[in-house]
């Protein structure tokens, strides 16, 4: 019986695919936060300069470049404190099988993810 993941095992799939793409661009992890809804997910340093990524998991249809401005602003201001450069990473998710159905545990899925996009 296929059992479908959770939003929690969502998030932390997409948290999966954006830390492995840090990973390979030279980031240097300052914290990691995988709890639902507390941003930012990623902390990192680069370059000397420190970096906050805010992490979602996006399920198809709705458009992982699709998001929540007034949040991203909150928390762009809160990193301007830090002297710190905001960014979204929106991951789309569907089930490779039936885009109809949820991602299923252990089932092929399919990821649109473009990588980071900068809040200015």
């Amino acid at each position: 019986m296929s059992k479908a993941l959770t939003a929690q095992e969502l998030h932390n799939l997409a948290m999966n695919i954006v830390g492995k793409q840090l990973e390979e661009n030279g980031f240097e992890f300052m914290g990691i936060n995988s709890e639902l809804k507390k941003n930012p997910q990623y902390v990192c340093l680069k370059d000397k300069k420190l970096h906050f990524i805010v992490v979602k998991a996006i399920v198809y249809p709705n458009d992982p470049k699709d998001f929540d401005g007034l949040a991203l602003e909150k928390m762009r201001d809160h990193a301007i404190k830090f002297e710190a450069d905001t960014f979204y990473a929106g991951v789309g998710l569907v089930n490779a099988e039936d885009y109809n159905l949820p991602v299923y545990l252990n089932e092929p899925y399919i990821v649109d993810y473009d990588g980071l996009i900068k809040i200015d």
